[in-house]
């Protein structure tokens, strides 16, 4: 499945950390921030993390959730959320499918190593349930104030 900006978002059902099912499709009508990160409590993913929780309250004001997910298990992700106190859901994408149907896993090098993981990515999904705009590869700093002026901009 490619994923492209106008297209309808491919729907999922993952479980959250609170261990409420989450279905893509039931939240039409708010815009929908999904983010794809390698892994939780990594350095870069919490950084993300934080920025996110940090704006949270400016995403709500514009009817946008935000939903993170990585191939974490559900109670992993609830030890982020605990230490960190995020208040948005994680979802576990433990077997990546959601990840393949976004184009997010990918192979990957790391001190010499190849392995298959999630490229860090941010989709933004419009009312209507349409890929509005993504970023690929996305670089930590900055990148949610990025996502947050976008939807801004797009109201």
């Amino acid at each position: 499945m490619i994923v492209e900006i106008g297209k309808q978002a491919p729907d999922f059902t993952l479980e959250a950390q609170n261990g409420e099912k989450v279905t893509l499709s039931e939240l039409k009508g708010k815009y929908v921030v999904l983010y794809f990160y390698p892994k939780d409590m990594t350095p870069g993913c919490t950084t993300e993390a934080c920025d996110f929780r940090d704006q949270h309250e400016q995403f709500a004001d514009l009817n946008a959730v935000i939903l993170g997910v990585s191939p974490d298990p559900v109670d992993r992700h609830q030890k982020f959320v605990e230490k960190y106190g995020l208040p948005f859901l994680l979802l576990a994408d433990t077997d990546h499918q959601v990840a393949e149907d976004y184009g997010v896993w990918k192979l990957k090098k790391n001190f010499g190593k190849e392995y298959m993981g999630i490229e860090r990515s941010t989709f933004i999904i419009d009312k209507e349930g349409n890929i509005a705009k993504e970023w690929r590869k996305v670089q930590v700093k900055g990148h949610v104030e990025e996502a947050l002026t976008y939807i801004r901009e797009n109201q």
